[in-house]
């Protein structure tokens, strides 16, 4: 005989996930349910933003991937053919860096390597550490196709990067030159503008005395006040050995006298000419600049335009080199304190003074940008982004929400530059470039195409394999992830196959702001540029773009490793389980919004867990007291929720169409913690002793599984498992399809609001009068409207321990009164009559409410322009509000005239 005892053993006290997830990843593997092949059904087709194969996953990540399950499953759920791509982005810069420092811990220095040796190691690495970010996403709940996962340094995908090279350099886009470009001395490598963060800072000027002297080398002063040399003001006084010209504005005429004059630069006496140019303001500093053209974009440009010697006194890690001809080989920053104290000591030093100014750094190493020539390869963008920004402001994609960051990407396109996409390293796609020894370059796919089209060029056969030197440097990482919504199907590499005709354009790209024009543009571009053949639909890369909020603790501050203040995805998910990170990273960030990460929103997603756990406890038990003789007649209950659950099924689905996801999360969990368990469940429970009949048990069950069904893409594991316990079943929670919304009943809606609002204000009323909830009571109602109280009196009297029920237009009034909308509530209690200051308290904070709301109104309501321009059921709903304030008013005032 199934015993109480028996049915229940099985059930632990609280949620316990750590078991349940490796259950479920492990069945949902087994089944397949993730893997995706194209079909007669309509594909829902979304790709990871690739995670650095050298990362782990922080807490932007988290929030990323939890928003991409949620569409996926919900699509899965919904009759789509749900494809997520996972994969991952070699990450040329910080993969490097991982590796050097791996390598020096070993004792070697990548110098002494050779370019295969040092690969050979890049790959080790890789393979030691790149499946952790995957087994990460896996232990979140991910749901993505593992037989898809793409690496951007997989052959297919590399062939792929080199063909869009060649294409793109045919075309005349790609081009190399030199120009001054972005360094970053750490990584030493180039970057793009783009790869340059700006930060406000406190910096400082120091104003430095250059000697002036005629051509022949005497010293000159001015002619007016006998003043000798020029000041000059500079932050950056470790670059003075690489000045090579002072320029003032012609129109100056403190510096007229200066015409044919030269200066000297300070420590190193190097004599430079005196230029004149109008590009000089008057205004800043002194007037007077000094001009370095190897390490200032606009000195470049003034050396170009006077043909002005290139002194570049850096070496490419950031140390002086010997062209500075002082502190060679000593770190700028220890330079710039020694060359400062020096100037001081030998009198060079006019004065210092702080100012504000915006320094670029590195985002890829954190360490301060220094402009540079270099010989790089570019490619143009004008061409490229005028057809991506039309495709957004034409509505072929839409970026959500719009509003925010719709300029943001509008700007970043009609603001375009070129796009410098060399890199100095080793780890990443190698340039397809091959020079002869006369520095002849021929671009081709391999060396084997490149020979033949140099044969063909310059009709030299290419015998030996060392004629033809491939360019050392390699590409931008942006570069090959730019092709990524194409070529993880093989679009790029294997043109109109099945795959990339099926699930190309990809449905929805989930990516954080901060790379909108990094990756989001540049793909756009790259959809565009090659799905030229296809339709305007078929050609953008995806139809819309959902950008997640930035991830920041509790003080505001963006997380990172060197504040400490990121926390370790497995540790919560071992603390909380993944269903209550998820649900404590949703439950917080509306889209685009930032999000304030705290341990109470994951607290709050481990209580809710084990409300769940709870309500199928109380419901298993239920099971045993079923008695199928009871009659099924329809139970107000059961009707009320029918209508409130499918009222919120509408609503969630307006949510998803329109990306609101943390607020759909909102509505679904009110449905659950305040409808279904502390509503609806206490109304449909069988008193002690009593039965249930198998109709509302049935339906309670229905009602529980459409809610674990609603709840599952957000929680996938707790509502996988307490689905199949709820009741035995062949099918799976995850693949489940969502059934149709059905009819909402307004009537009964209002009916159970009613009963919830007289059931609240009844318990208050005891509360405050010391009646405890197992004294019986009798209740009085006066309202106009007796039969709205019909359906739902037998659960008020159960709800409130009353013995009886009278509700008519008239009653007498004694007792404890109330007021619940318009109506009067009287209260009798057996107990001795009690103090009637509480209530009488309350009715007056409910008066004084009621009396500035309808004040309110009656204000909105006499605005004219209110009136004339707001539509018409808008001003009849502000009327009805008054004329509802009014009558809750004489309602209240009534039965505070009773209490007197």
């Amino acid at each position: 005989m199934l015993t109480f005892v028996s049915f229940m053993e099985d059930l632990s006290k609280n949620y316990e996930p750590a078991a349940v997830e490796e259950k479920w990843t492990r069945h949902w593997k087994e089944k397949k349910y993730y893997k995706s092949v194209p079909d007669s059904r309509q594909p829902f087709t979304v790709v990871i933003p690739p995670p650095n194969v050298t990362g782990v996953l922080h807490m932007g990540h988290t929030l990323n991937e939890t928003v991409q399950d949620i569409l996926v499953r919900k699509a899965r759920m919904s009759g789509f053919n749900a494809c997520w791509v996972p994969g991952s982005d070699h990450a040329s810069i910080a993969t490097e860096a991982k590796v050097v420092n791996m390598l020096k811990e070993r004792g070697i220095d990548k110098n002494s390597l050779s370019r295969a040796g040092f690969l050979k190691y890049a790959y080790e690495w890789k393979e030691k550490y790149g499946g952790i970010i995957y087994s990460q996403i896996e232990k979140l709940g991910c749901s993505v196709d593992w037989d898809r996962v793409t690496f951007t340094m997989d052959d297919s995908y590399y062939k792929a990067v080199m063909k869009v090279f060649v294409d793109l350099y045919g075309k005349g886009l790609i081009y190399r030159g030199a120009r001054m470009i972005n360094w970053d001395p750490a990584a030493k490598t180039a970057l793009s503008d783009e790869e340059v963060e700006y930060r406000d800072l406190r910096g400082k000027l120091y104003y430095i005395r250059y000697a002036i002297t005629d051509e022949k080398g005497n010293e000159i002063s001015h002619p007016l006040t006998g003043e000798k040399g020029i000041v000059i003001a500079t932050q950056r006084p470790e670059t003075i050995m690489g000045d090579t010209a002072v320029c003032v504005n012609p129109n100056d005429e403190r510096y007229a006298h200066l015409r044919n004059a030269r200066a000297v630069v300070p420590l190193i006496n190097r004599s430079i000419p005196v230029i004149f140019d109008e590009y000089v303001d008057p205004a800043f500093g002194t007037g007077a600049l000094k001009v370095t053209p190897a390490h200032d974009i606009n000195d470049y440009n003034l050396g170009l335009k006077h043909q002005l010697e290139v002194v570049d006194t850096l070496n490419a890690d950031g140390t002086l080199s010997e062209a500075a001809r002082i502190y060679i080989g000593e770190d700028r920053f220890a330079a710039r304190k020694k060359i400062i104290a020096r100037l001081a000591a030998e009198g060079y030093l006019v004065r210092e003074e702080e100012y504000d100014t915006r320094l670029g750094y590195s985002q890829r190493t954190g360490v301060v940008v220094e402009p540079r020539i270099s010989t790089q390869w570019f490619l143009k963008m004008k061409e490229l982004a005028e057809p991506a920004l039309k495709a957004v402001l034409d509505g072929d994609i839409h970026i959500h929400p719009g509003d925010k960051f719709l300029a943001t990407y509008k700007y970043w396109l009609e603001n375009v530059k070129d796009w410098c996409i060399s890199r100095q390293l080793w780890w990443g796609q190698q340039i397809p470039a091959w020079y002869d020894e006369k520095g002849n370059v021929v671009v081709a796919e391999n060396k084997e195409a490149a020979k033949k089209l140099y044969a063909d060029r310059l009709g030299v056969q290419v015998d030996a394999d060392d004629m033809l030197t491939q360019d050392e440097d390699v590409l931008d990482t942006w570069f090959s992830s730019w092709l990524w919504p194409m070529e993880v199907f093989k679009g790029i590499s294997d043109p109109g196959n099945k795959d990339i005709q099926y699930y190309y354009p990809t449905s929805v790209l989930v990516t954080g702001q901060d790379i909108i024009f990094f990756w989001v543009a540049r793909m756009i571009m790259a959809g565009l540029e090659y799905n030229k053949e296809k339709a305007t639909g078929k050609a953008v890369p995806f139809k819309d773009v959902y950008f997640t909020g930035m991830v920041r603790d509790k003080q505001g501050r963006k997380m990172s490793k060197q504040l400490g203040n990121s926390p370790d995805l497995l540790k919560l998910i071992d603390d909380y389980g993944a269903d209550a990170v998820r649900f404590g990273i949703m439950i917080s960030s509306p889209a685009g919004n930032d999000l304030l990460f705290d341990n109470a929103s994951l607290e709050q997603g481990k209580f809710f867990n084990n409300k769940l756990w709870n309500a199928l406890k109380l419901v298993r038990i239920w099971k045993l007291r079923v008695d199928g003789t009871l009659p099924d007649e329809d139970h107000f209950a059961t009707q009320w929720f029918e209508s409130r659950l499918n009222e919120v099924k509408a609503g969630v689905e307006k949510l998803f169409r329109e990306f609101r996801l943390s607020e759909a999360l909102k509505t679904i969990y009110s449905l659950i913690w305040d409808d279904f368990c502390s509503w609806y469940l206490e109304w449909v429970k069988p008193g002690f002793d009593e039965s249930i009949s198998a109709g509302v048990y049935n339906k309670t069950v229905a009602y529980f599984t459409e809610l674990l069904q609603l709840l599952h893409p957000y929680m996938p594991f707790i509502t996988e498992e307490i689905y199949h316990l709820l009741k035995d079943r062949k099918e799976d929670l995850c693949v489940k399809q969502f059934p149709a919304v059905g009819v909402v009943n307004n009537a009964k809606l209002g009916e159970g609001e009613l009963l919830k609002q007289s059931i609240s204000a009844i318990r208050d009323t005891r509360v405050k009068n010391g009646i405890k909830m197992k004294e019986e009571i009798t209740l009085d109602i006066e309202t106009s409207d007796i039969e709205k109280y019909e359906s739902i009196r037998a659960i008020l009297l159960r709800q409130v321990n009353a013995s009886s029920v009278h509700i008519a237009d008239t009653v007498e009034k004694a007792g404890l009164s109330l007021v619940v909308g318009k109506d009067k509530f009287y209260v009798h209690s057996t107990l001795p009559a009690a103090d009637h200051s509480a209530q009488k308290e309350q009715l007056e904070k409910d008066l004084a409410y009621q009396k500035g709301f309808l004040a309110s109104i009656s204000k909105k309501l006499g605005n004219e322009r209110f009136v004339q321009n707001a539509k018409p059921e808008v001003v009849e709903l502000e009327r009805k509000k008054m004329a509802d304030a009014a009558a809750k008013i004489r309602a209240i005032e009534e039965s505070l005239t009773q209490l007197r």
